[in-house]
């Protein structure tokens, strides 16, 4: 997918968020994160790691950290160039809001 794309999807995807949260849906902003995150915030695969349930301040730093070039992912940075602030604290607030449980070993 090229640059301009990512952009555009981007962009169209951030029109709405807040409304579709409180509506308690999926924000649009999300659909990018589904890819690799699933929409539980579930990594996809072993090298993705699981944000459901992560506090938001975490993954707002973690966004931000992305987006600043302060940490480096080649996919997250890119991603993260073009969040706004809102759309960080958007992503933040729904995958923090995912109720994740854990099972220890016995």
């Amino acid at each position: 997918m090229s640059m301009h794309i990512h952009l555009a999807c981007l962009f169209g995807l951030a029109l709405s968020p807040v409304v579709a949260a409180a509506q308690g849906a999926a924000p649009p902003s999300t659909q990018q994160c589904r890819v690799c995150h699933a929409l539980d915030g579930t990594g996809t695969n072993p090298m993705i790691p699981n944000i459901g349930g992560q506090s938001a301040e975490y993954l707002s730093k973690q966004l931000q950290d992305f987006r600043a070039g302060r940490r480096e992912d080649p996919q997250m940075s890119i991603i993260a160039e073009s969040l706004s602030d809102d759309d960080i604290r958007e992503l933040a607030a729904w995958f923090a809001s995912v109720n994740a449980s854990f099972t220890l070993p016995e």
